[in-house]
């Protein structure tokens, strides 16, 4: 991969940019996550329907967790992407010769302290030292549970400056701060085209950032489009539905593979602006011009969002059935759970 001095080439063509005002950022369609003390209050206190249950036999049950076989990745796919659920919004992406990683949070907790904060009630499937060698790291935005300290400091300490982290406005200082030094940086639009020919695409979602009392909105959150020479990949990150789902479908799809977050929906009042649930999951899909899409973004977190556990994956099913369109379209993997899409239809 190219080295972290290389920068992202301006592709604005009158797009959809995000607001930039007074150091901070803000969604060009005047919505967010502009909540005040006392809504923030009424949703942590408020009654959850998550039920997540106690016993670990239940969780293997309803929510298995697979030992992944990593030899499947030793050899990049002739047709097709590979894909493996690590859990949550972090995802193994294999296709066109290159294997790259989605907001990696391998901690127990998404929280400054790993002593306090929503935990893991599914545990990854595996260590950042069992994965194979990985060529790039995609971020969305800094919120813990997807930009997560110790999982970078494990990942530059086994791959060192060869990895490549891809990473929107205002995180490579954090990044640098980290001693990760292979940083690319871009801003909604701008594409970087590494010297393996594939071409990464910073584009936008709706949402918001934050790690500290007083940095609220001072790095950008986005999506990213990968575009290999065979097959492409989109990685939706965290967001809730916007009309720039379309024009990225109009100007980079359709795509072989995407991953889109179903999960921490509810309640809609509070959430509905930036997280999609199942529905606009569905919506992002059909805009982007995605042959095929496994729903991220659930399954994973204690006290994240109020919807039942389950409920990401059973209603996504029951939408899919309810608009007519094939189950394999859209679809829900296990924990460490390998699968190969659009092997025969790339």
């Amino acid at each position: 991969m190219a080295e972290g001095a290389a920068s992202c080439e301006d592709n604005e063509d009158g797009r959809v940019q995000p607001v930039f005002k007074d150091g901070k950022y803000s969604n060009p369609w005047g919505v967010g996550h502009q909540k005040g003390f006392s809504e923030r209050m009424k949703f942590f206190m408020g009654k959850s329907n998550a039920n997540v249950p106690r016993s670990e036999r239940e969780l293997d049950q309803t929510l298995p967790i697979l030992k992944p076989d990593f030899s499947a990745f030793a050899e990049s796919p002739e047709t097709g992407v590979r894909h493996l659920w690590v859990g949550h919004a972090t995802s193994l992406v294999q296709f066109d010769g290159i294997i790259l990683l989605t907001d990696p949070i391998f901690s127990d907790r998404k929280s400054p302290s790993q002593l306090i904060g929503p935990k893991r009630y599914r545990k990854p499937p595996c260590t950042i030292s069992e994965l194979p060698n990985i060529d790039c790291v995609l971020i969305s935005h800094n919120h813990y549970d997807h930009l997560d300290y110790n999982s970078v400091l494990a990942l530059y300490r086994r791959f060192g400056d060869s990895l490549c982290w891809y990473v929107p406005m205002g995180i490579k200082k954090w990044m640098s701060d980290c001693g990760v030094n292979n940083v690319v940086e871009c801003t909604w639009w701008q594409e970087h085209n590494a010297d393996s020919g594939f071409k990464f695409v910073c584009t936008p979602a709706q949402h918001w950032s934050t790690r500290t009392l007083n940095d609220e909105n001072k790095t950008l959150w986005c999506s990213w489009c990968v575009k290999g020479p065979r097959h492409s990949f989109y990685f939706a990150g965290d967001t809730g539905y916007c009309p720039a789902f379309k024009e990225i479908g109009r100007h980079y799809g359709p795509f072989t593979l995407a991953t889109i977050p179903i999960g921490a929906y509810e309640p809609r009042s509070f959430l509905g602006a930036v997280h999609t649930d199942p529905e606009d999951g569905i919506k992002v899909h059909k805009d982007i011009q995605s042959k095929a899409s496994i729903g991220i973004h659930w399954g994973t977190f204690h006290n994240i969002a109020k919807e039942f556990y389950l409920e990401p994956r059973e209603k996504l099913k029951k939408l899919l059935e309810e608009q007519g369109m094939p189950a394999t379209a859209f679809i829900t993997t296990k924990h460490g759970e390998t699968v190969l899409i659009g092997e025969n239809n790339a």
